[in-house]
């Protein structure tokens, strides 16, 4: 049978004259007789990267990825609810650190990039791919209002032949379960009038080596065709494509990789704790272990977790656990352990300052040097730091922050009264009882700190690897 849809004609002009794709409103009973689509001229279509692909949430994994996708000739539409981001987007303005503005303004003045805050133009993406957030609730379970607004959001617009991809790091079963039924309300089945799959986003801010086009992508479906379109849509886009049996197994992909690390750091933050008490210094036990060329791995202590997923994502799994009466002990404990290690800091900090100079944190004045969760970033989503910021004030401290990548601390659901402060210049020698290296920047002079304060909490390692004098710094 002959296909009913009329698929865009080829287009190489700018992505923002691209003409409104014919969105026919077929009945259940027509869509059971007659298939609407030809599967073979969409899978030649994209094969020809004669697409157009629509991002949604312009943050740190949907920006890299539009950049990528129009490096590789793609048509490009960014979508996002904070209308500051389309309009730096199409002024050639970057608001990420990893993303040079440079590379905007080009995809830009290509036409092969342009982002809006007007949904309705998600019918003109022949693939949409969903990069919003999945934050925890206050009792640490999944908070899936993104993921389903935006299934909302596209069903509005949703017509056959699209493929819809959801990125966001999510608990097994969330594409299936939750995505899918709200698309298929419009009459368009999956796997028959439009395709689902999920492909987890691997972005690392900050990572110079590694980023959206080199690193493999990993790709579930749960029918041939929705799985060959990803794949071919991810092949124009990125190095390496991972092929996967269904959405449940790329889900579960992610979680295992973010669920590995936070179980190894744990480890290393619990020995941290026990090494010292012994005397022993974790970071030298570490340096030493991994010459070993087989059998270990190293991870390192920090003053806790942060990011957009290690500290949450393994939360999604012990949820969905609980579906079928499983316990993940294991996975939960390294959670308490990891979420523990600000009010060590705060401990050793105390007691560093008790010993020294014979006084507690009530009205100490102490720095902390980086609020971002990682070096070389801006990014505060779940930094520690702003828990030690609270937990020292609350002991009586008075606490100033000093970070490069942030001169001012936005807002956020669990630290709202922390909105607005900014970020201090580096102090004169005297004006701090104590700093704390939270964050270890590459651009913090960390001998001129050390000359700058008596006493130096380094939760990082930072000066100890650049063989600076230790009389003033303590390990934590």
């Amino acid at each position: 049978m002959k296909s009913r849809i009329v698929t865009k004609s080829k287009h190489t002009g700018p992505s923002h004259d691209i003409a409104p794709p014919t969105i026919h409103n077929y009945s259940a009973q027509e869509l059971v007789k007659n298939p609407v689509i030809d599967t073979s001229d969409l899978l030649e279509r994209f094969r020809q990267r004669d697409i157009t692909v629509g991002v949604i949430g312009l943050g740190y994994v949907g920006l890299p990825l539009c950049c990528a996708a129009a490096a590789s000739g793609l048509r490009v539409i960014g979508f996002d609810v904070d209308a500051t981001k389309p309009e730096a987007i199409a002024e050639g303005r970057s608001y990420l650190s990893s993303v040079p503005s440079s590379a905007i303004a080009h995809h830009v003045t290509s036409g092969k990039l342009r982002a809006t805050t007007d949904f309705a133009q998600l019918g003109l993406a022949d693939a949409i791919v969903i990069c919003v957030p999945t934050p925890l609730t206050q009792h640490r379970e999944p908070d899936l209002t993104f993921i389903e607004a935006t299934a909302h959001c596209i069903a509005r617009t949703l017509r056959p032949g699209q493929i819809v991809i959801l990125e966001s790091t999510t608990w097994p079963g969330t594409t299936d379960e939750v995505v899918r039924p709200i698309l298929d309300a419009t009459g368009l089945l999956s796997g028959r009038d439009y395709f689902l799959a999920f492909s987890p986003e691997r972005e690392d801010p900050g990572n110079a080596d590694f980023g959206a086009v080199n690193t493999p992508k990993v790709v579930g479906a749960d029918d041939a065709t929705a799985r060959e379109l990803a794949v071919l849509l991810y092949s124009a886009v990125t190095a390496s494509v991972v092929p996967v049996s269904s959405t449940r197994t790329a889900e579960a992909t992610k979680l295992t990789e973010n669920i590995f690390r936070a179980v190894n750091i744990a480890m290393v933050n619990e020995l941290k704790q026990v090494y010292d008490a012994m005397g022993i210094d974790v970071w030298e036990v570490i340096d030493a272990a991994k010459t070993k060329p087989f059998g270990f791995m190293p991870f390192y202590p920090g003053p806790g977790l942060g990011g957009h997923c290690i500290p949450i994502d393994p939360f999604y799994l012990t949820w969905k656990a609980r579906e079928f009466d499983i316990g993940t002990r294991f996975i939960e404990l390294a959670g308490e352990v990891n979420t523990a290690m600000p009010r060590y800091v705060i401990d050793r900090t105390a007691q560093a300052l008790d010993l020294r100079f014979g006084k507690g944190l009530r009205d100490a004045r102490v720095l902390l040097l980086g609020v971002a969760y990682k070096k070389n970033v801006n990014d505060l989503r779940e930094s520690p730091a702003l828990k030690l910021i609270e937990m020292l004030t609350v002991r009586g401290a008075h606490v100033d922050y000093a970070d490069p990548h942030v001169p001012e601390i936005g807002p956020s659901r669990e630290h709202a009264r922390l909105a607005g402060q900014r970020s201090i210049e580096m102090p004169a020698a005297g004006t701090y009882d104590v700093a704390i290296i939270v964050t270890d920047h590459d651009a913090f002079d960390y001998a001129a700190i050390l000359d700058s304060v008596p006493l130096l909490i380094d939760t990082r390692n930072a000066c100890a690897r650049r063989g600076l004098p230790m009389d003033k710094v303590i390990k934590a």
